[in-house]
C-alpha cells in the first residue's frame, strides 16, 4: 500500500529545497484559498496549499510532484502553523506524495470490487514494465502504488494516473494506455469499455427504461 515516511532529511534535501517557495501566480491562489476562511482559522486551508506546492514541485521536476519536508515547512510558515500539524495531514492523506516520484504515477485499486474484477493482472502488467511500490522507473516515467477504494466501483477494475481514471480495464487496455501515455500522447480517460459513457449498465438498461428519454411517472404503475 502506499508509503506515508517522508524523504529523509538530509543536506542534498536543504540543498535543493531549502529556499523554495510559491511562484506569484501560486501565491496569488494560495492566498485566495486562505480567504475562504475567518481571521485567524487560515490554517485550514493547509490541504489545497499543500497541492498547490505538490503541483508546482512536479512542474519544476517534470514529474507528478512531491513534497520535499523544507517546502512542507513552507507552508508551515506560510499559514502560522506548527510544522507537525502540516506533516500529520500529508502523511495521513495518500493524495500527498512525501518522496520522489516519475512523471506518471500510476494507482491501482486492489479493494474487492477491482480485485474480483482484475486489478492483480493490471499490478502485474505494471510490474513487466519494470514498476514496483515506492520506486520511480529507471527511465523516470513510472511510479506505482496500490491504493485502497477509489470509488469506481461500477467501472472496476479502475486505475488512477496523474489526475485522470482509467476504468473498465484489463491488463490489455491499461498496456495501451500506457503505452500512449510513454508516446506523449492523451489517451481516452474514464471507461476504457467500448459503447460506454460512464458507469451504466454494460449493455443498456434493464428496468425504468421510459426514463431513458423522459422523466416517466411510474406511480400509477405501482
Amino acid at each position: 500500500m502506499a508509503a506515508r515516511k517522508i524523504a529523509a532529511d538530509t543536506p542534498e534535501l536543504r540543498a535543493q529545497w531549502g529556499g523554495w517557495t510559491f511562484t506569484d501566480a501560486n501565491r496569488e491562489k494560495a492566498d485566495w484559498h486562505i480567504k475562504k476562511y475567518p481571521e485567524g482559522r487560515q490554517k485550514s486551508a493547509v490541504m489545497p496549499l499543500l497541492d498547490l506546492a505538490q503541483r508546482q514541485v512536479g512542474e519544476e521536476t517534470q514529474t507528478q510532484g512531491w513534497l520535499p519536508l523544507p517546502v512542507m515547512e513552507y507552508i508551515a510558515d506560510y499559514l502560522d502553523m506548527p510544522v507537525i500539524r502540516v506533516l500529520e495531514v500529508a502523511t495521513f492523506y495518500t493524495m500527498y506524495n512525501l518522496e520522489p516520484v516519475g512523471k506518471f504515477h500510476v494507482q491501482v485499486c486492489g479493494t474487492t470490487p477491482c480485485m474480483l474484477r482484475g486489478s492483480d493482472d493490471l499490478i502485474e502488467a505494471c510490474k513487466k514494465r519494470g514498476m514496483k511500490a515506492g520506486h520511480v522507473s529507471d527511465d523516470g516515467l513510472w511510479s506505482f502504488t496500490e491504493v485502497e477504494c477509489m470509488g469506481n466501483c461500477a467501472t472496476a477494475p479502475m486505475v488512477q494516473i496523474n489526475d485522470d481514471n482509467y476504468e473498465d480495464l484489463t491488463a490489455e487496455r491499461l498496456d495501451k494506455v500506457l503505452d500512449a501515455l510513454a508516446a506523449g500522447e492523451q489517451p481516452k480517460t474514464g471507461t476504457q469499455e467500448p459503447g460506454r459513457h460512464t458507469s451504466e449498465p454494460a449493455g443498456g438498461p434493464t428496468s425504468l427504461k421510459e426514463m431513458v428519454d423522459a422523466n416517466h411517472d411510474y406511480r400509477s404503475e405501482w
